[in-house]
């Protein structure tokens, strides 16, 4: 299996998006395979889809079934997943939603060990991943940071012309997937240097008084 590039770990922010593209213009590349998770200590979310310059289609998408047995085991099924998600469809760059602070503190444990095993698997196989905030999710794909489930679920089957909606885990992934995917384009499209000023032909414009300035 060839390898992958280097990992670039960045939340969704606009001026590290396009501080990373100044930077490196060139290691942004239009077509790419992204994998987006939704990590979960019983169920992990995916979703695959191609970005081209004519945008997003759909390749895949599902839930990554841990069980409800021993943690330990649960971790070990996730991480022998997503291995075996990445040797399959070999996408580009791994999309994965970060962990928010939970009321309760061993869910909030048990839900960052199963998005580090997510992650391990990940960046083992030399991924490029990319961590974002739920909000920042939200607002990219619904255009507000406060969207809910169902309404994530609704934007993210219709920017994707799925025949029908996904499960909520996986359309959170795929959310996640699309929400990278945006943030590649604007760096794409700020890194593209400002066109050339062309003077226009006093003779070609007309009501150009002969001295006036263009």
């Amino acid at each position: 299996m060839p390898r992958y590039s280097g990992s670039s770990w960045r939340s969704y922010r606009p001026s590290a998006a396009v501080a990373g593209a100044r930077a490196e213009p060139s290691g942004i590349s239009a077509d790419c395979r992204i994998l987006g998770l939704d990590p979960g200590s019983l169920r992990t979310g995916y979703g695959l889809i191609d970005c081209t310059a004519a945008g997003e289609r759909h390749v895949a998408n599902g839930c990554i079934n841990a069980g409800s047995g021993d943690f330990l085991l649960r971790l070990r099924r996730i991480f022998d997943a997503v291995v075996s998600l990445i040797e399959e469809h070999r996408p580009g760059e791994i999309a994965i939603e970060r962990v928010f602070v939970h009321r309760n503190p061993d869910s909030a444990l048990k839900l960052g060990q199963a998005r580090g095993a997510a992650v391990c698997a990940a960046v083992g196989l030399g991924a490029s991943a990319h961590e974002y905030a739920p909000r920042a999710i939200k607002l990219a794909v619904s255009g507000y940071g406060a969207a809910d489930k169902a309404q994530v679920a609704q934007m993210v089957t219709a920017l994707l012309h799925l025949e029908r909606r996904p499960a909520a885990d996986a359309a959170d992934a795929l959310a996640v997937a699309l929400c990278h995917a945006q943030t590649r384009r604007l760096a794409a499209l700020l890194a593209v240097p400002a066109l050339p000023r062309v003077a226009a032909r006093r003779a070609g414009r007309p009501g150009v008084r002969p001295g006036a300035r263009p």
